[in-house]
């Protein structure tokens, strides 16, 4: 470890913008990023560092970082992107994001700010979806089609289920065709309360795109019934207001969002089991929790916005 330490600042020394600076590890989320702080001065940036084999894939969330800067998004702005080739190891330089991880400030406010929060948030997540998908990416329903079918295979096979999971994926073989013909937009796809960061009751910033995607944009919401809204009703709610600029959703938003998360239980499940299988009974408990919230999908609107914009 010490030697990898080592390493990891004689590279930073010819960085001209990192130079004499002093990385500290965050050892936080699930990304294959290693993720540091580095501090020069009195100025912090944040370093990512990743295997070069994934080079393109990091070339196209830097673009994208750039294009955030162009909407105004409230997230940390691309600074630069390079190779160490003799450690077969690529890394991406980023403004960083003062304040503390959302998920584990939020509920120190009040309801009121709570819900502000997530207006905020809803707010920064409509201008994310602004960004239209190149011609090179194919139609949405096509391809979250294949995935879902990959998901639906390796989760059948991992010898793990859940209650009520022949009739979910049942309700979501005859709900397919709702893909056809939705937006083919940029999107997050790992937005939730872990990855924003709030300051003096306010959002400060929108974190993590490393999993960003191209699709449809209400996909980017069905994070908000899985680590949300356990956390704050209050934030999630007002995060679906402040998208749809203080208007209710209208039940196509409903329809989509449900049948969203729906589709996405399964693969809850086979994701968990190869990446953090210790978190697999916290994801079981997330499932059932999901499930009641929508009586087995019987209902679009969950049990927790209903209930709280009934207060």
């Amino acid at each position: 470890m010490a030697d990898e330490a080592t390493e990891l600042r004689a590279r930073i020394e010819r960085i001209p913008l990192l130079a004499g600076g002093e990385p500290k590890l965050i050892a936080k989320g699930f990304s294959e990023d290693r993720k540091y702080a580095v501090t020069k001065g009195d100025e912090t940036f944040l370093l990512r560092v990743f295997e070069l084999d994934r080079y393109p894939r990091k070339e196209m969330e830097f673009r994208a970082l750039e294009r955030m800067k162009q909407e105004n998004v409230l997230c940390s702005r691309p600074l630069e992107l390079g190779r160490w080739e003799e450690a077969q190891q690529g890394y991406m330089i980023l403004t960083y994001i003062e304040g503390e991880e959302a998920a584990e400030a939020i509920q120190a406010f009040p309801d009121e700010i709570q819900y502000t929060i997530g207006l905020e948030a809803g707010a920064e997540l409509l201008k994310i979806h602004r960004y239209e998908a190149p011609d090179t990416v194919g139609p949405w329903h096509e391809r979250q089609t294949k995935k879902h079918g990959r998901n639906k295979e390796q989760y059948l096979n991992s010898g793990m289920r859940f209650r009520g999971d022949e009739r979910l994926l049942a309700f979501v073989e005859e709900h397919l065709d709702a893909m056809k013909d939705r937006p083919n937009r940029f999107q997050h796809d790992d937005f939730h309360l872990a990855n924003l960061v709030v300051k003096d009751g306010h959002l400060s910033g929108v974190i993590d795109f490393n999993r960003c995607d191209w699709g449809d944009p209400i996909h980017d919401f069905l994070k908000i019934g899985f680590f949300s809204a356990d956390i704050s009703a209050a934030f999630a709610v007002g995060q679906i207001h402040g998208y749809h600029q203080g208007r209710e959703p209208d039940a196509e938003f409903w329809r989509l969002y449900s049948f969203y998360l729906a589709m996405n239980l399964a693969g809850s499940v086979a994701w968990t089991l190869k990446v953090y299988p210790e978190g697999l009974g916290d994801m079981l408990a997330r499932i059932d929790r999901v499930l009641e919230d929508h009586r087995y999908f019987e209902t679009t609107v969950p049990a927790w916005y209903a209930n709280y914009t009934r207060k």
